[in-house]
């Protein structure tokens, strides 16, 4: 049993522990392939979908990265914060959208500028 506050020592089998490690990259860098996607495509996901993807959990007793996985997961990490930069730039963007076009919609109609006091 570990200390409180302290990772968990790695199985004792160096093979699993490290295939373990390889599945949670894994699965980080599929969950990022489906972001930068979402974004290049400017796909709205809808209510099931932001469902599942709050539902996530990070890996538990996973131990310490296996050094041999540090450049993928220093990889993986820099895709992360690039990915999530991009999506604050697009929320960003999407918040000035709506801003102008509830700016457009408050106008009111036209009121005629000229009045033919003739005819």
């Amino acid at each position: 049993m570990s200390a409180p506050g302290l990772r968990p020592a790695p199985p004792a089998d160096e093979a699993t522990w490290q295939h373990r490690w390889e599945e949670a990259l894994a699965s980080f860098e599929i969950d990022l392939v489906a972001a930068e996607e979402l974004l290049r495509v400017a796909h709205l996901p809808g209510v099931a979908e932001v469902a599942e993807l709050s539902s996530w959990h990070p890996p538990a007793d996973l131990g310490p990265l296996p050094a041999p996985l540090l450049a993928r997961a220093q990889a993986v990490l820099e895709r992360q914060i690039e990915v999530a930069g991009l999506i604050a730039q697009a929320a960003a963007s999407s918040r000035r959208q709506m801003a102008t076009t509830r700016a457009l919609r408050a106008r009111p109609e036209a009121v005629p500028v000229y009045l033919d006091a003739q005819g």
